[in-house]
């Protein structure tokens, strides 16, 4: 599979002490390699359908995990994975300035605390992964058509996509795109921003009283997503993608 890279993007973020850090692009493109190599071994090696039994929300967060792992042990320990289940960012910055407030934590015996982690002072980046949105099987009956199923490409029918957080800080985001292949996920495009702010969020949701066990969540708008489009870094080199990422961006960054 080939993808097209924009030359123009930018990987620079802040770090939470306000220092510029800037990611080398090559660390997009060996974790996005060492992805779907996982991904091919697991279809190989594995008699029983994985992707099926993760169901589709779930296979979403795998294959951001997956991605953000691998960016991680591609960066040379700039980064590494938030030793808190819950904490923010997904992956710590690993500085000089980082390693030494890493060390005083564990040297204080709080390497198990949610408070240093959550967030984590000298910042990060996060990971978040989508297959976007399609139309209602209603919306789609009235087209002859049905809802994708697992393993069903989805490109012909997508309407939309966007991502999801469980607060409006969430900032320095990698966001993935992805489809299925063949019966195989594979991630489509990256984008990476390190100016969202609140506005580039929406209003958070609470689930429901009685509405089953989903959490508060924020998803991205419109705008957001425009300026997560506005600097991408790989995209798939199939005209199906970028003109569909196109179009929903109403503009026509992304071309061969």
């Amino acid at each position: 599979m080939n993808y097209i890279i924009n030359p123009n993007c930018d990987t620079s973020f802040i770090s939470g002490k306000g220092n510029q850090i800037s990611i080398d692009k090559a660390i997009f493109e060996l974790a996005l390699k060492d992805s779907h190599l996982v991904i091919e071994k697991i279809v190989k090696d594995i008699p029983v359908d994985i992707f099926a039994i993760l169901g589709m929300r779930n296979l979403s967060s795998f294959i951001g995990e997956l991605f953000a792992i691998s960016f991680a042990q591609k960066s040379g320990e700039l980064f590494i994975k938030n030793p808190h289940q819950d904490g923010y960012p997904d992956f710590l910055l690993m500085d000089t300035i980082g390693k030494e407030i890493l060390q005083k934590l564990s040297s204080q015996g709080e390497l198990r605390d949610k408070s240093p982690f959550s967030p984590f002072i000298n910042g990060g980046i996060e990971v978040k992964a989508t297959c976007g949105s399609v139309p209602s099987p209603s919306e789609l009956r009235k087209k002859g058509l049905t809802k994708p199923d697992m393993g069903d490409t989805r490109i012909k029918m997508l309407k939309g996509y966007d991502w999801k957080a469980h607060h409006r800080e969430t900032n320095n985001l990698i966001g993935l795109l992805w489809d299925f292949d063949n019966k195989i996920p594979l991630i489509i495009a990256i984008f990476f921003s390190s100016n969202l702010t609140e506005n580039d969020w929406g209003k958070i949701v609470t689930p429901k009283e009685g509405g089953g066990r989903t959490t508060s969540v924020s998803i991205m708008p419109r705008d957001g997503v425009r300026k997560m489009y506005n600097n991408w870094i790989l995209v798939r080199d199939d005209q199906r993608y970028i003109n569909f990422l196109n179009k929903y961006n109403k503009s026509s960054l992304i071309s061969k």
